[in-house]
C-alpha cells in the first residue's frame, strides 16, 4: 500500500522517528546485523514489542489484505468507468489553464484527491483508449485530446443540442439505455470492528453468480416493461462479452419499443453488439482475400486474378457505401432515432449513476443468499424514481455544457484544426 500523497498521524511520524534512531545506531556501532528473526529485528527498529508485530502479521494474513497490496502479475488493462472522467477532467483543466501536465502528474494527482495507486503502464493505456495524446504544446510538450475524440464528441453534442428549445425543453423524448452486472455476493467492502478481533464478517471467497441487467430511462423514470435480468455463463471478466445482438435485438423490439413515447431520441453507447454490421457489410483490413472477392462479385465490380489483397481491399474501399449497422436498420422502419454517446464517455450516460444506486442498495442489503437477492433487487430498482432522473440527467445536461465551452476555448488555444493529422506519441 502506498502512502503518498497522505497525511501522517502523530504515532506513524514517531515509528518513523523510532526506526531512523534505531538504524543510525546501528551504523554508529558498525553492528553485525543478524536477519534470522525479522519479526523480532521489525519490533526493534520501531520499538514495539515483538508480539505486537506477529499480531499484525497474523490479521494480515487472516483477512488477506497483504495478498491485495502485494498482488503481482500484469498491470490492469482498463479503468473503470468512474476513473474514466476523472482522468479527462484532470487533463482537461491543465489544458485550459494553458500548464504542463505528463502522466506523473496525473498519478499524484490520482494519489493525492483519490488514494488511487495506479501504474504507470495502466494510466498510459488509459490515456490512449480515452483518445490522448503526448505532444508539443505552446511552450511545452503536454497530454491533449486526439482531433477525433474531440469530433465524435461536438458531433454528438450538436446533435443533443439540437433536441432543445429555447427554454430548455426536449423537443423529442430521449430514452438513455445501457447494460451492467451484479454478483451474488455483491456486498460493501469495509466494516467497523475491534482491532483486537479483526473483521470477522462471514463473507465467501467468491463474488458468486453473476446477473446481466439490460434497462432504459428517461425523465419520467425507468422505461415501463423495459428491465432484463439474465443469468451470466462467467463469473469474471468484462460482461460486454456476455451480451450478444440476439438477446440485445429481441430485448429492443420486445421490450423497449412497445414501452417507450412514439419519435424517441434513443441513446446509447458504443458496446460491440450495438454496432454490429450487417452481413453484407463493408470488408476490412481483416477480411479475407477471397472474401474481398466475393464483395466485389456482389456488388458487380471487376478485378481480376493478378490482384494482390492490398489491391483488392483499394478497390473495395473505392467503391463501398458508407457501412450499415443492424441495429440503425432494425429501427429503420420506426419513428425512433438512435445517438450514439463519444467512445469512452461514460459521464454523459445518466443510467450509469442509476446503476450505482441500484449496487449501493443490494450491497447494503447483502447477506450473501440467493433469496435474499431476488427480493431486494426490485427494491433497489424502487430507489430510482422520476425525480432521480430528472436530477441526473439535468446534472448529464450541466456536463455537455462544459463540454461544449471548454472544447470550443481549447480549440481557440491550440490554435489547430480538429481534422488535423496528429503523430504525437505517447512519453
Amino acid at each position: 500500500m502506498s502512502f503518498q500523497g497522505k497525511a501522517f498521524t502523530p504515532e506513524m511520524k514517531q515509528l518513523v522517528m523510532n526506526l531512523k534512531r534505531h538504524f543510525d545506531a546501528e551504523k554508529r556501532a558498525e553492528k553485525y546485523v543478524s536477519t534470522q528473526n525479522a519479526a523480532k529485528r521489525v519490533a526493534q527498529g520501531l520499538d514495539i514489542g515483538e508480539a505486537t508485530v506477529k499480531r499484525i502479521m497474523a490479521d494480515s494474513s487472516r483477512t488477506n489484505t497483504q495478498k491485495a497490496e502485494t498482488a503481482r502479475g500484469k498491470s490492469p488493462y482498463r479503468v473503470s468507468k468512474n476513473l474514466q472522467p476523472v482522468i479527462r477532467t484532470c487533463v482537461r483543466e491543465k489544458n485550459l489553464q494553458g500548464q504542463k501536465i505528463r502522466a506523473d502528474d496525473i498519478q499524484d494527482y490520482l494519489a493525492r484527491a483519490y488514494q488511487i495507486d495506479m501504474s504507470r503502464v495502466t494510466l498510459l493505456r488509459a490515456l490512449k483508449r480515452l483518445g490522448f495524446t503526448y505532444g508539443a504544446g505552446k511552450r511545452h510538450s503536454l497530454v491533449k485530446e486526439e482531433p477525433r475524440i474531440i469530433l465524435a464528441r461536438r458531433r454528438y453534442l450538436r446533435r443533443k443540442r439540437a433536441n432543445r428549445n429555447a427554454d430548455g425543453s426536449l423537443k423529442r423524448p430521449e430514452v438513455y439505455l445501457d447494460e451492467t452486472f451484479l454478483n451474488t455476493h455483491h456486498s460493501c467492502r469495509f466494516t467497523w470492528y475491534l482491532e483486537t478481533d479483526g473483521p470477522w464478517v462471514n463473507k465467501p471467497s467468491g463474488k458468486g453468480p453473476r446477473r446481466i441487467i439490460v434497462h432504459a430511462i428517461t425523465e419520467d423514470g425507468w422505461v415501463p416493461g423495459a428491465r432484463l435480468v439474465f443469468h451470466a455463463k462467467r463469473r469474471t471478466g468484462d460482461y460486454h462479452g456476455q451480451m450478444n445482438w440476439e438477446n440485445f435485438s429481441r430485448w429492443i423490439t420486445r421490450q423497449l419499443l412497445p414501452n417507450i413515447p412514439p419519435h424517441s431520441l434513443i441513446i446509447l453507447d458504443n458496446a460491440p453488439y450495438h454496432n454490429m454490421f450487417v452481413d453484407d457489410a463493408f470488408p476490412t483490413s481483416k477480411t479475407l482475400k477471397q472474401e474481398l472477392r466475393e464483395w466485389l462479385d456482389r456488388n458487380e465490380i471487376p478485378w481480376t486474378d493478378d490482384m494482390l489483397k492490398p489491391e483488392l481491399f483499394e478497390l473495395c474501399q473505392r467503391f463501398a457505401p458508407q457501412p450499415a449497422f443492424k441495429l440503425d436498420l432494425l429501427l429503420k422502419s420506426t419513428d425512433h432515432t438512435l445517438l450514439r454517446t463519444p467512445p469512452y464517455h461514460p459521464e454523459l450516460q445518466p443510467i450509469e449513476t442509476c446503476w450505482a444506486i441500484v449496487k449501493n442498495h443490494m450491497a447494503d442489503q447483502c447477506d450473501f443468499t440467493m433469496e435474499t437477492f431476488h427480493t431486494e433487487l426490485p427494491r433497489a430498482f424502487e430507489k430510482v424514481t422520476a425525480l432521480t432522473c430528472q436530477k441526473v440527467i439535468a446534472r448529464v445536461v450541466e456536463q455537455e455544457e462544459k463540454y461544449w465551452k471548454e472544447d470550443r476555448q481549447l480549440y481557440d488555444n491550440d490554435e489547430r484544426t480538429f481534422g488535423e493529422k496528429n503523430d504525437d506519441t505517447f512519453e
